[in-house]
Order: structure tokens, then sequence, then C-alpha cells
């Protein structure tokens, strides 16, 4: 039996380290820079092209390398963090593994060009997946500067997986964001051809705000607190100032980002009952603890980290976030002037009466009524009717298809509609749990979700008016809502500008990160329209290809996309009431479209109850 085992060579080993290591070009990124950090640097400096296909190019003021160092650096498990095992529980840089460079060059083609401080000839080197071109003298400035070009150039399979560039280049900007906020003591310049972003040394706050701007380190509470366990210094929102969407949840420990659900939940824990549950803080804070009681190496991109006192930091956090609220009067005072509410929410067929500092001197107990053949309760019951009917009668000709209007069929959860029968009035539907409406069909009683309803019927409006055989129906703002962005999300905002104004919205960019959206589509109902291009924006950031399965992988796929998005954020939504003129216009429109009964996505829409089951209900 011949023997089957083979040693894989370098440049195919090298490939599978970077599938691991290097899974988009805010990986390289990533890489090149904690390299710098690492090498000393004070400056660094960034240039991307194409959103990191054509392009990534780092350059630090640090150390160098000698002409030897440097080809040496390419070498897998090459590096000069550590000597031995015992040193991996003592780290101060974010590279040790020597992984990061010979993942990099076998995927494309690298040049460096470096020198080490204080001397006075480089060295020009260049590989070309994982194979050494040249190497050469070269006159450049001391430190390093890395240029990696056509980023999986020799492997077209996983070139194919990278998104659109406004994906990719918003990728990039939150990895930037990142290690700028680690290393506010750096200074870092970033080109991506669009934008060019400045931010010199400063102090932690300060980084926040030239980061994010728009204020936000006047939003912040800080947070300082010291035991023999750990140091946790930093900033939390104020609950006022929670985000629904995209909140900024920064977590560092000894200088190195790392993602930890059960620090998270703690932070979050400490809101409860102050902010809305749909809403979630934001958080900035670093941890500084011994690194002999940390384990970094659990995950190729090393930002999951293992803590030996995880248990007790817990309650330390815990304890700092809730004294940085209470210390600073952050919780929102209750306010005992307002009127009190119920408090559960009324339910169907509940009547609710407006508050009232007066009673109704003309009601008389003891009075009886010449309806009533002499029954006290009968009046009682006649007069309620009386007054209801003149409250009543405040609303006519204002809410057409309130509860209570003319041209309106009402169905009580509890009680049979007998009198529409008894007025000869067949109703064709009715609304079940304000989710669903059921109308009979001619195979039997069809059941419909009004929010998927009413999605599909936007959505194919949208496709069709933005597709070329109309023109979308604007409507006007009057007072311009501010739209306040990152740098990530205003490049992933540029790169669906078109579909999103194809949509009917109106937007206009004021400066960095502020826009105002002057208009809105027609059809977009009560939503807030920023809310809806903030959700929009988080989809595109999303790995998936795209939520319409039928649609093409193409520029219409992402307007699919945007209008499905907007078409969920505008329909009913579940438990909103719905009259009998709406519900039979909003079925009169889904059996309208050429496939009624599944979503965009596949869901399905409309279900039926055959005759023979409901026959069998009833044993009939």
């Amino acid at each position: 039996m011949s023997d089957v085992i083979k040693l894989l060579p370098d440049s195919v080993a090298n490939q599978i380290a970077a599938g691991e290591v290097i899974a988009r070009p805010a990986s390289v990124l990533k890489e090149l820079v904690e390299n710098a950090v690492d090498a000393g640097a004070t400056e660094i400096q960034i240039v991307i092209k194409d959103a990191g296909r054509t392009l990534i190019q780092v350059l630090d003021n640090g150390k160098g390398m000698s002409s030897t160092d440097a080809r040496l650096a390419f070498e897998r498990h090459a590096t000069s963090k550590i000597r031995e095992a015992s040193d991996l529980f003592a780290l101060h840089t974010m590279g040790f593994r020597g992984e990061a460079l010979p993942s990099i060059c076998a995927i494309a083609q690298v040049e460096l060009r470096t020198m080490p401080q204080g001397g006075c000839m480089g060295t020009r080197l260049v590989i070309n997946g994982s194979k050494v071109e040249s190497q050469q003298p070269d006159v450049c400035t001391p430190g390093c500067n890395f240029m990696v070009k056509n980023l999986f150039y020799n492997t077209p399979g996983r070139r194919r997986f990278l998104k659109s560039d406004s994906v990719e280049l918003g990728a990039l900007m939150r990895e930037f964001e990142r290690l700028a906020l680690v290393n506010n003591h750096i200074r870092f310049t970033l080109d991506t051809g669009h934008r060019k972003i400045d931010l010199r040394p400063a102090g932690f706050k300060q980084r926040i705000g030239d980061l994010w701007k728009n204020n936000l380190n006047m939003q912040l509470l800080p947070i300082e607190i010291e035991t023999s366990l750990v140091k946790i210094s930093g900033f939390v929102s104020r609950p006022e100032f929670a985000r629904r969407r995209n909140p900024l949840q920064y977590l560092i420990v000894n200088g190195r980002n790392m993602r930890h659900p059960c620090f998270h939940k703690a932070i979050v824990s400490c809101y409860d009952g102050i902010i809305a549950q749909d809403t979630q803080p934001c958080y900035f804070l670093k941890f500084e603890v011994d690194p002999q009681t940390i384990d970094v190496n659990i995950h190729p991109t090393k930002n999951e980290i293992k803590f030996e006192h995880e248990l007790e930091m817990r309650p330390i956090l815990t304890a700092a976030v809730r004294a940085a609220i209470g210390k600073f009067a952050a919780a929102p005072s209750i306010d005992f002037t307002q009127d009190i509410m119920p408090l559960s929410p009324a339910r169907e067929g509940d009547v609710v009466h407006a508050p009232s500092s007066g009673v109704d001197t003309s009601y008389n107990p003891f009075a009886v009524s010449p309806l009533s053949g002499g029954s006290r309760s009968s009046g009682r019951q006649a007069s309620h009717r009386h007054n209801t009917s003149d409250w009543e009668s405040l609303y006519t000709g204002f809410m057409s298809d309130a509860p209570g209007s003319e041209n309106e069929t009402v169905f009580p959860v509890e009680e049979p509609s007998l009198p529409l029968e008894s007025e000869g009035i067949a109703p064709l539907c009715i609304q079940c749990a304000r989710k669903y409406i059921i109308t009979p069909g001619v195979d039997g009683l069809m059941v419909i979700d009004q929010h998927r309803a009413h999605v599909k019927i936007l959505y194919e409006r949208y496709m069709r008016e933005s597709g070329g055989n109309g023109v979308p129906a604007v409507q006007r703002v009057i007072f311009a809502d501010p739209l306040m962005l990152d740098t990530g999300q205003e490049a992933l905002l540029e790169g669906v500008i078109e579909q999103v104004n194809r949509l009917g919205f109106a937007l206009s960019r004021e400066s960095d990160g502020v826009w105002r959206i002057t208009g809105v589509p027609a059809t977009l109902g009560r939503e807030n329209a920023r809310d809806v291009l903030l959700k929009i924006i988080d989809s595109v950031a999303d790995d998936s290809v795209s939520y319409v399965k039928t649609a093409p992988v193409d520029a219409n796929a992402m307007l699919s996309r945007v209008a499905l998005l907007t078409a969920r954020a505008s329909a009913i939504q579940r438990g909103q009431y719905l009259s009998a003129v709406e519900m039979e216009h909003l079925i009169g429109e889904l059996f309208a479209l050429p496939e009624p009964n599944f979503t965009p996505t596949g869901n399905p829409v409309v279900r039926t109850l055959p005759v023979g089951q409901l026959a069998s209900l009833f044993n009939s």
C-alpha cells in the first residue's frame, strides 16, 4: 500500500491560513496597522483604492526592518513577539503568531519598502502569491511602507465572495474606527479616494468625538474604578441617548479590541427600566488586567478573549456603570404632574374614558325612564347610552375609519355580531386578533396575514415604479430631518444612494456625516424616514447576498433589497386595527398581483382552510 499522507507546500498552507486570518480587505488593514502599532509608530498613513480590492497601503514611522528581517517576516510562524510558549501569557503586542504577513502575500501581490531607524539604506521586497520575485536595496524613509495589491487575484472563488464596494468600504471604515479608538495616542490619516480623515493624537474622550462627531462626547458619563483584579475606565452614554439603531459599543482589554457577551449583558442590564426595551446604550470601556490572567489565543482574529476572573469582574463592571449613572443623576426623573395612565393597554372592545374633572349633574339615579317600564337600572343604562352618543358625536366626520363610524363593520372578539345579520348586512371579511383577515374563498375560508399582504403590495409597487414604468410619488418635507451618520454608515449609504432615490427618498449631504431628508416616499406612512434609512444601511452591511430569493445577484438585487426593507417599514403592522373598507381594499390590491400568495422572501401570505376541513370540525 502506497503512502497517502503528504506535507503540504508552504504556498498551499499559507492559503489555508489566509482563509482563517484574511476574510476581506478589512482583515488586511487590521493586521498591517497592528504590526505598525507593535513597531512603535506614532504616525500611520492609510491609502485605500477600490474598497481595498486594488490597493491597501499602510505607511508608518516605526522601527523598520533590516533586509534580513524583511525577508524573514514573510515566512510562516516567523515573529519577533514571542520566543517560547510561556510568552503567550505575558503579551504586550497585538500580533504574536507570525501568520498575518505570509497569509496576506499568499493571496495578493505585496510590495514592502522598509528601513530601520538610523539606517542609511533600506530594502525593497516584491512578493507575488508567496513567491519572492525580487529583493534589492532602496532609498526610503525610516519605518515600513506596505502595499497590498489585487487582493485574492489568485483565488477567484474567494474574490467572488467579496461584497459591493460600498459594503467592503463600510467594513474598512468600521475597522479603521476600532483601530483609531484603541490607539488614540497615534496620529492616523486615511485616504479612500472619496474622503480624507486626519486624526491627531488626543485623549480617549476627544478621540471618540473626533471619530463620531455629532457632539457624542457630550453625551457620555465617565467611569473610573480600580481593584486588585482589573482597572476599568472609559465612558457610557446617558440613558436619554440610548439608540435604536447602530449603538456604538466597544470593549478594549490591554489595548486590544474584544467581543465579550458576558460583559455586554452586564452593561446593558444597568439600564433596565430607564431606557426603552428596543434601545441600547453606547459604551467605550478599557480594561487593564494582568496579561497572565487572560488568553487571547483562542480565535484566529484574536477578538475573543478568555478571562481567568470573569465571574469576579462582572459585578465590578456592573457596580461601576450603575455608580456612573447614579452619580451624575442620569436616571430619568418621575413627573408627578402627569395624569396617571392605565397600567395595561386597552384590549379590543374595551371602553377607555377620557379623564374628566366634573360629574354629570343631570343624572338622577332614582329617575324612572319612560322606556324602561319603571326599571331604575334601565334608566341608568339609557343615560349612559345617551352620554356616550353625545361624546362620540364630537368625532362625526373627523375619523371616518375609526371604531364607531358608520361605514365600519366591527366584530368584537368575545361577542357575536348579531345586529349585522338582523340588518341584512353580509360581511365579506373580519379581522382576527388584529393580525389576520378572514374572508370566504372559492375553496374554503382564506386567512390572510395583513402585514405580509401589505409588504407584498408595497414591494411590487416600489419595484414597478422604480423600474422605469412610473415615477414614485415623493412627499416633500417642509422641515428636513437630519440624518447623522458615522464614516462607515456614510460609505454604505453612498453605495446605495441611487436605489434609495429611485424608491422616492430625497437626500442632500450637508457635511461629513450630516445628511438632510428632504423627501420621502408617499407610501411610507407613519414610519420615521430616518429609522427606515438606518435599517437599509444596516442591511447593506449584512453579509447575506440578498433577502429576495428570486432576485439575481446584480444591481437589481440591491434595488430589490432596499425596496423590501422600505416595504417592511411602511407596511401595516400586526396589531393594527383595520376597518372593513380598509380590509376589502387590501384584499383587492393583493389579489390584483400576479403572485399574491407569497412574499418576496417566499413566506406565505394566504392560507386556506378547505371546506372539508371545516366540516370535520363539526363532525358533519
